[in-house]
């Protein structure tokens, strides 16, 4: 099993920046792709971003790219997502995920461990 924490949303202004990080326990992520998921109010959950296991492989939602990068620390247990240049359009709730599994994946049923969510807030 393997549990994951998030951390560092919160409210920001439009054009800002937030850097969330995700520690994980009870496995290494060594051996687990990782992801970050968000869903806003009234919205089906949604992919943002997935690295793989060596961190050498990303994948971005089209919304992201430029603005958001995805990186891990294995040797930490930690994922982390830095979020740039942040639009109220952003404002969700953002999941880490993580897959026993070696190469990125972008949809929701891929993932099998899942963190508690941590608020984003946009204002404009």
């Amino acid at each position: 099993q393997v549990q994951l924490v998030e951390s560092g949303g919160g409210l920001v202004q439009a054009g800002g920046s937030l850097r969330l990080s995700c520690a994980a326990s009870g496995r290494t992520l060594s051996a687990y792709a990782m992801g970050w998921f968000r869903q806003a109010p009234g919205k089906e959950r949604e992919f943002v971003a997935a690295i793989s296991w060596s961190g050498i492989g990303t994948s971005y939602h089209d919304s992201v790219k430029g603005r958001f990068t995805i990186s891990r620390i294995n040797a930490k247990n930690t994922v982390y997502l830095q979020m740039n240049s942040l639009k109220p359009e952003d404002t969700a709730v953002y999941y880490c995920v993580a897959r026993p599994a070696i190469g990125v994946a972008t949809h929701v049923y891929e993932y099998d461990y899942w963190g508690q969510g941590t608020q984003v807030t946009v204002s404009s």
